[in-house]
């Protein structure tokens, strides 16, 4: 099949079968997927114009609302954290829209810085596993023991060699919500932080999604998990709600973009076929990688963050000096 606005031909069915297996291993860690089918698109598939951006934000688009209907059916969504998230990085995206086309058609160099700053987040995830601090690292010990502690019964009750995951009351509840501070409940242990600090981070996420054509949820995800301690249960599902909205403004701006001189001499008119054909196998994918998060342990899901954000710092690293 032969995709005019990007030239790519392909075979229809590969792309929905790489979104959908990057996606059900990234969902878990409240990631899209989006960063990994970036380097796919350029270097697989060939596609290297501007307009590969807004295509990859079209993935996230069609891609992200199976996981989000998961974590918001079974509870697990911080909302006041989902909404501040959404706040910050929906300005942010604009502005990096316009500096993706305006100053860096070739992103070398904030690649470089980019991977610097992601190398820095993986490598802390795999050294510190919990918060930062006694307190934050003593409230993740307890929910982890209480996980163990579920897993032992359901052994015992079932004879069964595979956990059930976590229970049914194992929801977010809201304590506390305004301009200076967040605090939330999960499973008997309350986490709490700067309101304004989630939303500085996420005016730079949106800045670095609308550039890159990423929403975010790789840098949004292991901050709050590894500098906030926040746990990883309720965090994913932020996450993933804060790139759904930055991908819906990204292909926004940058279709409004392509009707102008500037933005019909780069070519940056988002692919909606492929990226269509990315999303769907992406929806699949984050579906069946929000239902799994739950039986896995949140140490599991942090060592499959940091491994994929790894592997994204070394892709932009490697980049700049080849």
């Amino acid at each position: 099949m032969f995709f005019p606005v990007s030239g790519v031909e392909i075979n229809p069915l590969i792309p929905p079968l790489v979104a959908f297996i990057v996606s059900s291993i990234t969902a878990s860690a409240g990631v899209s997927g989006a960063f990994l089918l970036l380097p796919f698109q350029v270097s697989v598939l060939h596609y290297t114009s501007p307009s590969v951006s807004p295509t990859n934000l079209i993935y996230n688009i069609v891609a992200i609302p199976g996981g989000l209907y998961r974590y918001i059916k079974e509870g697990r969504m911080a909302w006041p954290l989902t909404w501040v998230v959404s706040l910050g990085t929906l300005p942010g995206v604009f502005l990096g829209s316009w500096v993706r086309i305006e100053y860096l058609p070739d992103p070398r160099s904030f690649k470089l810085f980019m991977g610097g700053v992601l190398l820095y987040l993986g490598i802390k995830i795999i050294t510190e596993f919990t918060g930062g601090s006694k307190k934050q690292k003593a409230q993740n010990k307890a929910l982890e023991q209480k996980f163990k502690e579920r897993v032992a019964k359901i052994k015992a009750e079932s004879n069964q060699k595979i956990a059930a995951g976590l229970p049914a009351d194992a929801v977010v509840k809201t304590k506390s919500f305004s301009l200076t501070r967040i605090e939330y409940e999960f499973w008997g242990e309350t986490y709490s932080f700067s309101t304004m600090t989630i939303f500085t981070l996420a005016l730079v996420v949106g800045l670095i999604g609308g550039i890159y054509g990423i929403g975010g949820g790789a840098i949004i995800a292991p901050f709050c998990v590894s500098i906030l301690g926040l746990p990883v249960y309720t965090v994913a599902g932020a996450a993933l709600a804060g790139t759904f909205l930055t991908s819906i403004a990204g292909v926004a701006f940058y279709s409004l973009l392509a009707m102008t001189a500037v933005g019909a001499a780069t070519n940056v008119s988002p692919d909606w076929a492929l990226g269509a054909l990315f999303g769907i196998g992406g929806l699949m994918g984050t579906y069946c990688g929000a239902y799994v998060q739950k039986f896995l342990k949140e140490n599991i899901v942090k060592v499959i963050m940091a491994a994929l954000i790894l592997f994204l710092a070394l892709q932009y690293i490697i980049q700049f000096f080849l």
